[in-house]
């Protein structure tokens, strides 16, 4: 199963593009540019992922539409059920104050409202209670398993609405024992979590209170039922999960042909970097004059994968194959830009006052665990970045002076307060140089995961000035290492078709895209 959060391993070599070209198990059929032209251009792949296409656009049908809608909605649903271990449903509760919410509890208050006056009534009407028992029986009854015949039979006997009515209308008829009934019957068949909210049921008094609480609970068990289901197909679709995702989207292809082109300009900027790299090394004076640059197609998706860490996810729409990941790939991002930031305060304060802190691990931990939660929410569009630097510079200059006070040493001085703060806000300025440094560390360790045969059982040695974050690093790199080789996994056929395209059309026309790549 992909996401197993198994560590992977990588030697200090870097391997080489032909090593490197390996993909997962269906990328297997792709190799490096180096290859000969002939398997590079033959078509193996899905015949609906071509990048380009000359043909005149087609007209949708409606049909076609909802066709893919609903594939779409399944991928998805199914993904996320199989990588996200914590993936439940959850009833969805209207706000107190919204008009929405408002109205249900007006409209559900008023139902109950008739049916308590109903029953105290002289004589009391009992069709509604009866029509509410009925819908209760028919609740119970879907909860049963197949072979539960024994309680089935006792359920349909008791809640037979037909002699429920007859009693009715001699007055013979118990609500209270219904009611009952229902709640140790709801007892026998609830998840241990619901045992409490029984409890209550059976401590309250009022009928209508216990009827309204019944249905309230019947809900909640509809939804444990639903949650126990997903469990349980869980370890089914993990272990189905590439095969079907590949064959729902090659549906969605099918039905939508344009369903790669923003795959196909994600891999196509990575091709046209590597490209302009590429003439830029040519170009140097004393490098060596090759006939032809070549690009190896595993470089060019390892490139391409990188970039979705400085996505810009608010403004710029990801590639339909990393749909399903989206919200996975945002959170992750978000997370890394923090620690790239912990890192460099770290870096700083090293630089700074190293010399006089060194010997205080404590001081460190300390000093990171602020920064942390300074930083916390910073990828909101109201958060002040700039003004939370300097608020964590200051607090690490009142954090160093209390722990050299305590030792006896003389504080920092006036200055070198104000050079640490003013290097701390310098940060979030655009080519800072701490920024850049680290930002480069972080990028080479991840691209070094990317480059590794799965599967593995430990980590890449993490490059110099990262220590500070390694453990919140291995645990990101790994969740990333699994969504990318997942993905790679399920898209790899569609990939290699987009690579072979764009690679054969750069050699055949040879022409090499000189212009600087835009982001």
């Amino acid at each position: 199963m992909p996401f197993n959060g198994e560590k992977q391993c990588v030697g200090e070599d870097q391997p080489s593009d032909s090593d490197s070209s390996r993909f997962s198990e269906s990328m297997a059929s792709l190799s490096d540019y180096e290859c000969s032209r002939q398997s590079f251009t033959s078509d193996s792949s899905s015949k609906s992922s071509s990048p380009a296409s000359t043909s005149p656009p087609r007209v949708v049908t409606f049909d076609e539409v909802m066709a893919t809608a609903r594939n779409l909605s399944n991928l998805t649903l199914a993904h996320e059920i199989a990588v996200n271990e914590n993936f439940q449903l959850k009833q969805e509760a209207l706000p107190e104050n919204s008009l929405a919410g408002r109205v249900k509890h007006i409209v559900h208050q008023a139902f109950w409202d008739v049916l308590d006056s109903e029953l105290n009534a002289d004589p009391p009407e009992f069709e509604h209670a009866i029509k509410l028992f009925e819908e209760i029986r028919e609740i119970l009854l879907s909860f049963l398993t197949p072979g539960g015949n024994r309680l089935r039979n006792q359920i349909c006997e008791v809640l037979d609405t037909d002699l429920i009515r007859q009693q009715a209308e001699h007055s013979a008829v118990d609500i209270q024992g219904l009611a009952n009934y229902v709640i140790s019957t709801m007892g026998k068949l609830c998840a241990p979590v619901r045992d409490n909210d029984i409890r209550e049921l059976k401590a309250t008094g009022n009928i209508v209170e216990v009827l309204r609480q019944i249905f309230h609970v019947l809900d909640l068990m509809h939804m444990d039922m639903a949650n126990f289901t997903i469990m349980s197909l869980r370890p089914h679709l993990q272990r189905q999960l590439v095969e079907y995702e590949r064959t729902k989207f090659q549906e969605i292809l099918e039905e939508t042909p344009s369903a790669l082109d923003q795959t196909t300009e994600w891999i196509k900027e990575s091709v046209n970097e590597e490209l302009f790299s590429l003439s830029e090394s040519a170009l140097t004076p004393g490098a060596e004059n090759t006939s032809k640059p070549s690009l190896s197609p595993t470089l060019v998706l390892n490139n391409s994968y990188l970039k979705l860490l400085q996505w810009d996810y608010q403004k710029k729409e990801l590639p339909e194959t990393l749909m399903t990941d989206g919200a996975r790939l945002q959170e992750l991002t978000e997370k890394l830009n923090q620690l790239k930031i912990i890192a460099c305060l770290s870096l700083i304060t090293n630089n700074m006052v190293g010399a006089i802190t060194g010997g205080l691990p404590e001081l460190a931990s300390r000093l990171t665990r602020i920064s942390a939660v300074l930083l916390e929410g910073m990828n909101k569009e109201t958060f002040n970045l700039k003004e939370v630097l300097n608020s964590i510079g200051v607090q690490t200059c009142v954090e160093v002076n209390k722990t050299l006070m305590e030792r006896g040493l003389p504080t920092l001085n006036a200055e070198i307060q104000a050079n640490l703060i003013g290097q701390f806000s310098s940060i979030e300025e655009e080519d800072n140089p701490i920024w850049s440094l680290i930002d480069k560390r972080i990028k080479l360790y991840m691209r070094s995961l990317l480059c590794l045969p799965s599967p593995q059982k430990c980590m890449p040695p993490m490059p110099g000035g990262l220590a500070v974050i390694q453990q919140e690093l291995e645990a990101l790199g790994s969740q990333y290492a699994n969504i990318v080789n997942l993905n790679k996994q399920v898209y790899g056929p569609f990939y290699a078709n987009i690579l072979r395209k764009l690679l054969f059309n750069e050699e055949a026309m040879g022409k090499v895209d000189a212009s600087p790549p835009t982001n």
